[in-house]
């Protein structure tokens, strides 16, 4: 029996953390886990510990790290604290994979630091890429390091491409649920409330990018990703509204074939096939079945009434660092809207309003990106909403 493949979770309490080890506790025979990162959510942390007892934990937060440390001293896990434990950890011998599942730009820093040490990535953070992925592009080359993707679209890009990575390809088509408000206008998402806007049709997700997908958002971001992943240019990367989220995402060839990925939309899927890749494990999980589906549907993304799509895909073509001053200004947009600082459609103003105004960098180095992070927020923080009476 081969031995099972060491990860590191980094991001275990998220959505996409607790169901890698829903994919771990479903398949113990694969895989063990070695090294689990926490925010703030301390308690669960613990819980997943005593369960899985990796060999070490690390609490990003530092006042919260004692109380894991208490919890966790009896089986002789490690506990550390700090961003930059996380930075150290990732670099263990005994870590074959690493899934980063962080949310937001926290998640850079530990991909990169992860790639020096040339561990494999499993990459659910898209916000690495969107930042910083010619820098990351550059190290994973160098080090030899393969990158798998998570998100379920680049996931069923990755899965169309087996067997053909002779065959260029002509074009990709990533799919989009629409979110919660497919098919509204701009008058009716005016007043729309956080509770409507986590109310996902389809996927389980947490709050972040939940709010991404109702704004669309998600679908930039991603196009941003995908364009680092498998190497290119923007008017090679199509969006469709596809509501049923069956589809995953298709890849054209330039004999004119498209391949297509479908299943339920279920994260456990595309995270156990980054994890276990090249192999496919068996599952219990729920079939697809076309009697549930008699019909699947596919229409044109309203990027009027959904600006942050467009202003996503602006960013990327004008690259530089303008995708980072797009992900740092949506980061700050999304969190003032969940508590209740800002409305819904005001999401895109004040990301368009940071576009403006932080300055283009056309190759920035890491340097160079982080401060343009930090201006972006600082912008992001201080813009205020023009008054429809002004």
């Amino acid at each position: 029996m081969p031995e099972r493949k060491r990860i590191a979770i980094l991001g275990s309490t998220g959505s996409i953390g607790t169901q890698a080890l829903q994919v771990v506790r479903e398949q113990p025979q694969l895989f063990a886990v070695e090294l689990l990162t926490c925010g703030r959510n301390v308690d669960l942390l613990i819980d997943q510990a005593r369960e899985f007892v990796p060999n070490v934990v690390v609490v990003a937060d530092r006042d919260r790290a004692v109380l894991a440390r208490d919890a966790l001293f009896p089986l002789g896990i490690k506990v550390y604290s700090g961003a930059e434990s996380i930075e150290q950890a990732v670099s263990m011998g005994t870590i074959d994979l690493v899934l980063t599942a962080m949310v937001g730009y926290a998640g850079l820093r530990p991909t990169l630091a992860a790639i020096e040490a040339g561990r494999s990535i499993a990459l659910a953070n898209k916000e690495t890429l969107v930042v910083a992925g010619a820098l990351v592009t550059k190290a994973a080359r160098e080090k030899g390091v393969n990158i798998y993707p998570v998100d379920s679209e680049h996931s069923a890009i990755f899965q169309c491409l087996a067997g053909e990575w002779h065959n260029p390809i002509e074009k990709i088509w990533l799919t989009a649920s629409g979110g919660p408000f497919r098919g509204r206008d701009r008058e009716a998402l005016a007043d729309v409330t956080k509770e409507e806007a986590l109310e996902h049709p389809n996927w389980t997700m947490g709050s972040k990018v939940t709010i991404d997908s109702a704004s669309l958002m998600n679908k930039g971001l991603e196009a941003i990703e995908a364009s680092w992943l498998f190497g290119l240019a923007p008017e090679r990367i199509a969006i469709v509204v596809h509501p049923e989220s069956i589809v995953h995402s298709m890849v054209q060839f330039r004999d004119g074939s498209i391949k297509a990925q479908l299943g339920l939309p279920d994260m456990k899927l595309p995270i156990q096939y980054a994890m276990a890749y090249p192999d496919r494990p068996v599952t219990n999980w729920p079939r697809f079945d076309f009697d549930s589906y008699p019909a699947l549907h596919f229409e044109r993304p309203d990027l009027d009434t959904f600006r942050n799509l467009a202003l996503a895909l602006e960013a990327m073509k004008r690259g530089g660092n303008a995708p980072c001053i797009l992900n740092a200004a949506n980061e700050v947009a999304v969190q003032r809207f969940l508590e209740g600082h800002i409305g819904f459609l005001e999401m895109s103003d004040l990301v368009a309003h940071c576009l403006e105004r932080v300055g283009h960098e056309p190759e920035p180095d890491l340097q160079a990106l982080e401060a343009t992070d930090a201006e972006t927020r600082r912008a992001a923080v201080a813009w205020t909403p023009t008054p429809w009476y002004s």
